[in-house]
């Protein structure tokens, strides 16, 4: 939504798409995950009076809006893509099927995953943890506002430390505001990297995907470099 209270910022969907471009030119298979709190949060809606699952598809729906402006974008700037969703909507978006989504990466198109899981109570990380975990990634990347992961927001404590590496017990014990605890335990159960970076800042992405040393990561304990 870029400075916007709500909705779509085209300038910010096409910064996102050139770099996802970026990246994808280096020969990288990039599978999306995108949320839609921009227009419409479902526990935000649910806290204030509408039923929770009722309130979880309306926020599915708004992550296909996302994907949509997002997959045009891509496409404005020549990366062929897929919008695939959760929740069956032939006239805008394939369905899930693992083995077709697999095919697309195989074949050089960005695929954006859609309507998060497709069930309510399941947030976009999950999601993402899901699908990452099913098209084999090496590593699920988790694209926020902030520097990484911190011992308390620093948007809101000066004070606030930024963790560079930690393992996923670290994460769930402290409960860091990182992804939702089902998303790390399912990323804990599989051995799959995490890694938190900031996307406002141009480059951030392709540096990731580069393995520069931005962000944080979130690794299984064996991994973790010894200080």
């Amino acid at each position: 939504m870029g400075e916007n209270r709500y909705g779509i910022d085209p300038k910010v969907v096409i910064r996102i798409a050139q770099e996802v471009k970026d990246v994808h030119e280096l020969g990288v298979e990039i599978a999306l995950v995108v949320g839609g709190g921009n227009i419409f949060r479902g526990l935000s809606a649910s806290a204030m009076g509408i039923d929770r699952a009722s309130a979880d598809y309306m926020g599915m729906l708004a992550t296909v809006m996302n994907a949509i402006a997002l997959q045009d974008g891509l496409e404005k700037v020549g990366v062929y893509t897929r919008v695939v969703s959760a929740i069956e909507m032939r006239e805008v978006a394939e369905p899930f099927i693992r083995r077709r989504a697999v095919r697309h990466l195989e074949k050089g198109r960005v695929v954006i995953f859609a309507a998060g899981t497709g069930n309510p109570y399941f947030t976009t990380d999950s999601a993402a943890a899901l699908r990452a975990l099913e098209v084999k990634a090496d590593v699920l990347m988790k694209a926020t506002g902030v520097g990484g992961i911190y011992t308390a927001d620093p948007r809101k404590d000066p004070n606030a430390v930024k963790i560079e590496e930690l393992n996923y017990m670290r994460v769930l014990q402290d409960e860091l505001a990182v992804m939702d605890a089902s998303a790390i335990s399912l990323c804990k159960d599989n051995r799959l990297p995490i890694m938190v970076f900031n996307m406002n800042e141009p480059g951030n992405i392709k540096r990731a995907v580069l393995g520069e040393r931005i962000g944080s990561i979130i690794k299984p304990d064996g991994d973790i470099a010894s200080k």
